[in-house]
């Protein structure tokens, strides 16, 4: 009806809870239109305000989530770098990862089972023999009733005991004079027999000393202020710190052609095992700042080189192999082994053990994930199970079928990857480590089409063992050539236990040959190496179980 105006309800709803406003809309020709119209923007600026605003508390309460939860991780682990183990082995009370399935059988226990047939004595018939006569006493030699007199046996009743002695002594040569009978006058009258041969001239340590200081501290780890302690203590051998310094600095050149030919070696191999570790050198060198140096390790099958170097960049890699090398080095992730990839010469095997390890830490750090990190790690078990199975029928007419599962295992890993990357909602700490998996892939899955090639890179990680027990003794070096012989020594006793060579018999003969070449290395000092040396020689230096070390 004309001049009648119609108002009609219209509901605003606002982000609090069950808020409405109720707001007459004019129609046209009311008079107070402008009015009516100025509220309903200022109501609809205030609806824009307030959402606005909800919408920002919303986002900052997602990130202040998200900060919470990676400080929660970061806390975590560090209470496991504390207090934890350092194992991925783990029991049930302390984060083991348990199967679905019951175990099959109960754990082993360690050591000698009950009601087990134990293996006997170990035999110790390559030690020699010193045999002691035990009679009874005189009075002794007689029955006990009537006192006859008792008949000696042939034969005697024998048993063993195993005895170590070790003793520090002086050996004093008496060298025989001699007097010429002749009358010759160019020659002295007395003739003297020659002195020995020693290792450092006019020294007054003998080669086994030498040879137990040198074993003592690079092959067992032990600081030279407690090997000192040790023969001052129980063997009277009181030696000043000083003398045994000098000494040491002087016998270094001596292994210096033999690293070298380790070192030849090494390289001229097909397949490496790198890694590195922090040591310290305290000498001050022009440019480098601080004492921190990096022990890096190159091991093959027969052979282990160390480097002393003062960074960790990828310099140290390229020095190591060269312009020639080819093959295949399994390595970790780390960036510095990555520059050799772009002279495709080496291929980058890389480690599965680490990947496990990121899973691992998704694992014990995000509560919330663990059943992912559970999955992932049952999948690289898998691997394990399946390329360990491949490896057995080796050079059989079944490899081909296990060669077979094991490549499909793993594309069906990379499918189940990409798949959870593709999903929007996947958490930031599982996304970055699926992403650094696929960014490796291509290394990690070299092994499958190289049998030979392990899926993981303990092998370097079991040879820098000893000198992290080291580095924890006696801290590192103090000099330059203390860094270098130690890297030598290393390698040295390394590659012999390699060998499964009595380091002790082996240094021995080498230190003697130094000392008759007049403190030089011999001109034959590559021949002191096992691949140079004949059957033999090998089979007298052998020791019947390899020395653990580690």
């Amino acid at each position: 009806m004309l001049g009648q105006h119609v108002h009609s309800s219209v509901e605003i709803l606002f982000p609090g809870p069950s808020e409405v406003l109720c707001v007459n809309t004019i129609l046209p020709g009311c008079q107070n239109c402008e009015k009516h119209n100025t509220e309903i923007n200022f109501l609809h600026a205030e609806v824009g305000f307030w959402k606005n605003c909800h919408q920002r508390a919303l986002e900052r309460e997602a990130l202040l989530k998200r900060a919470n939860e990676e400080l929660q991780a970061k806390l975590k682990l560090r209470e496991r770098q504390l207090f934890e183990r350092h194992s991925e082995k783990g029991t049930n009370s302390k984060g083991q990862i348990e199967s679905d399935a019951p175990p099959a059988e109960p754990k082993r226990k360690r050591g000698q089972q009950r009601r087990a047939k134990g293996h006997g004595r170990k035999c110790q018939e390559n030690l020699p023999v010193v045999e002691e006569f035990v009679e009874l006493a005189q009075d002794q030699r007689c029955c006990p009733c009537c006192r006859l007199p008792l008949d000696t046996l042939c034969g005697t009743q024998d048993s063993e005991v195993l005895e170590v002695e070790v003793q520090a002594y002086r050996r004093k040569y008496r060298r025989r004079r001699y007097l010429r009978t002749c009358k010759c006058e160019k020659l002295p009258r007395i003739i003297t027999a020659p002195v020995p041969p020693k290792l450092i001239a006019k020294g007054i340590l003998g080669i086994s000393f030498w040879v137990t200081l040198l074993l003592g501290k690079f092959l067992f780890q032990r600081p030279l202020s407690r090997i000192l302690a040790e023969l001052g203590a129980n063997h009277n051998l009181n030696v000043s710190p000083g003398t045994v310094t000098d000494g040491l600095k002087k016998i270094a050149p001596l292994f210096t052609p033999l690293y070298e030919a380790i070192a030849d070696r090494n390289i001229s191999q097909g397949h490496w095992h790198a890694d590195e570790t922090r040591w310290m050198v305290f000498a001050e060198i022009e440019g480098k700042v601080g004492p921190r140096w990096y022990l890096w390790v190159f091991c093959t099958s027969d052979t282990v080189v160390f480097r002393l170097e003062p960074s960790r960049s990828s310099k140290v890699v390229m020095d190591h192999f060269g312009d020639k090398a080819t093959g295949i080095l399994s390595v970790d992730r780390y960036s510095a082994y990555k520059a050799i990839v772009k002279y495709d010469r080496i291929l980058l095997a890389f480690c599965w053990a680490h990947v496990r390890r990121d899973f691992l830490a998704v694992f014990k750090d995000r509560s919330e994930h663990k059943q992912w990190a559970i999955d992932w790690i049952k999948k690289i078990g898998q691997l394990y199970a399946l390329n360990k199975k491949r490896l057995k029928l080796l050079d059989t007419p079944e490899f081909e079928s296990a060669q077979q599962n094991l490549q499909q295992a793993v594309d069906a890993m990379a499918i189940c990857c990409n798949q959870q990357l593709d999903e929007p909602k996947l958490y930031t700490a599982c996304r970055k480590v699926l992403e650094s998996l696929k960014r490796h892939w291509s290394g990690l899955v070299l092994f499958v089409a190289h049998p030979e090639v392990p899926m993981d890179n303990n092998r370097a990680e079991r040879q820098l063992r000893p000198s992290v027990v080291g580095r924890k003794n006696y801290y590192g070096a103090g000099a330059l050539w203390s860094a270098n012989l130690t890297a030598m020594l290393f390698s040295l006793f390394q590659t012999l236990g390699m060998w499964n060579i009595n380091p002790r018999l082996w240094l021995s003969q080498y230190l003697l040959s130094c000392a008759k070449n007049q403190c030089s290395p011999p001109a034959d000092a590559k021949n002191f190496l096992p691949w140079n040396m004949a059957p033999e020689e090998l089979d007298q230096l052998r020791i019947c179980e390899p020395i653990d070390t580690s």
